[in-house]
C-alpha cells in the first residue's frame, strides 16, 4: 500500500489532503479574534482587532535550518514584537523547501511551529506551503502581528537614563557554537558543558522579560548580530546620543567567557538573541530590579546613555560567529 504522507519528489503546492494532515493540523492557539482561519480557498484571514489596542508587526526569516528551524522562527518573530512591548498574537507562515524533504519535513516544521505558538498563546491564521527544486536548502519566513498598549520610540531615551541587560550576553552565538561547531569547544568546554550550552537555545525568548520591563522601560531592544555592542550601537543612533557603559558589568556567562578567551573573540560582539536591552528613567532603575527579584531572570544595569560624547567605534554590527563557524578546525587563539 502506498504510503500518502510521501512525497511525489516533484516541485508545487501541498494537495488539499496534505495540507489537511501536515499543516491545519497545527495552527497554533485557538484566539477567539479569529473569525477566519486557514483552510483550502480561503485567501486571507479575518480577525476582529481588540478595541483599545495598538497593532505591532514583524517579519523574519529563517533560511537553511532544519533542525529546530520552526521553533526558531516563532521565536524570532516573538522578541521583535516583545521589543516594542506587545504581545505576540496572529503569525502567518511561508515554508518553501526542496522537494527531496518530503511531506514528513513539512509536518516536522510545523508541529515545532505549533507547539512554540501554543506556549505564547499565538494563533497561526495563514500562510503558503511549497515544494520548489530551485531551493537546495528550507526557507521559512513569517509575519508576526501582537497588541501593545503603549509606543516605544527610541527618541523618548532621554540622558541619564540607564542601560539594562537581561540573562547574559552570547547566548544564541554560542548555543550555535555548540551545535554546529562543538569541534570548537572540545578541550575549553567539558562534554556536560557543551551540551547544557547547546540547550541555550530553549532560553533565546525574551517575551518573560518584556512583560516586566514594558511598565517602565523607554525603549527596549533585542540584541542579535553584532551582539551586545551592535544592539547598543543602534540604540544610540536612534535616540541620537552616546552611551557610558562598563564593560565588566555587561554579563557574560563563565562558559562564554572561557570560550572567548580560548578562541580569542570578543563576547560583546556575540549574536545575543535571549538577551534583552532595555533603556529605563532614572526614576525607575529601583522599580525594575525589584520587578525582577525573585524571577528566574536575571537583570543587570550596565551603563546609561549620555548626551556627551560620541558612538564609540566598536559599537557596530561586527559579527563574530560567522568567522568561527567558517574556521576549519579550533584553530590557534588569537588574542583579543
Amino acid at each position: 500500500m502506498t504510503d500518502p504522507t510521501q512525497h511525489n519528489g516533484v516541485s508545487g503546492k501541498l494537495s488539499p489532503e496534505a495540507l489537511a494532515r501536515s499543516v491545519f493540523a497545527h495552527v497554533g492557539a485557538a484566539r477567539p479574534e479569529v473569525l477566519v482561519g486557514p483552510a483550502v480557498g480561503e485567501d486571507a484571514a479575518v480577525i476582529d482587532w481588540p478595541s483599545g489596542k495598538l497593532m505591532v508587526f514583524a517579519s523574519d526569516p529563517i533560511v537553511g535550518a532544519a533542525r529546530g528551524a520552526g521553533r526558531l522562527l516563532v521565536r524570532v518573530n516573538v522578541n521583535d514584537i516583545a521589543s516594542k512591548g506587545g504581545e505576540p498574537a496572529f503569525i502567518v507562515v511561508t515554508l518553501i523547501l526542496p522537494p527531496r524533504m518530503g511531506e514528513s519535513a513539512v509536518r516536522g516544521i510545523m508541529a515545532e511551529i505549533h507547539e512554540e505558538c501554543l506556549a505564547d498563546g499565538i494563533a497561526i491564521v495563514g500562510g503558503h506551503t511549497e515544494f520548489n527544486d530551485r531551493y537546495e536548502h528550507p526557507v521559512l519566513t513569517a509575519a508576526l502581528v501582537g497588541t501593545a498598549d503603549r509606543v516605544f520610540r527610541a527618541t523618548d531615551v532621554r540622558d541619564g537614563d540607564a542601560i539594562f541587560v537581561t540573562k547574559h550576553i552570547g547566548i544564541e552565538g554560542m548555543a550555535i557554537l555548540a551545535s554546529d561547531r562543538p569541534d570548537l569547544l572540545r578541550g575549553v568546554l567539558s562534554g556536560d558543558e557543551i551540551a547544557e550550552v547547546e540547550r541555550w537555545m530553549d532560553r533565546t525568548s525574551v517575551l518573560p522579560e518584556s512583560r516586566i520591563l514594558r511598565e517602565h522601560a523607554s525603549f527596549m531592544h533585542d540584541p542579535t548580530e553584532g551582539g551586545f555592542f551592535g544592539g547598543l550601537g543602534e540604540i544610540c543612533r536612534l535616540a541620537g546620543l552616546a552611551a557610558d557603559v562598563v564593560r565588566d558589568a555587561v554579563p557574560v556567562h563563565p562558559y562564554t567567557a572561557r570560550a572567548a578567551k580560548a578562541l580569542g573573540f570578543d563576547p560583546l560582539h556575540l549574536v545575543a538573541s535571549g538577551s534583552m536591552m532595555a533603556v529605563v528613567p532614572q526614576d525607575r532603575v529601583s522599580l525594575v530590579e525589584a520587578a525582577f527579584a525573585g524571577t528566574e531572570v536575571a537583570v543587570t544595569c550596565v551603563g546609561r546613555m549620555t548626551a556627551d560624547g560620541e558612538v564609540p567605534a566598536e559599537m557596530d554590527t561586527t559579527e563574530e560567529l560567522w568567522g568561527l563557524l567558517k574556521r576549519e578546525g579550533p584553530g590557534a587563539p588569537r588574542a583579543l
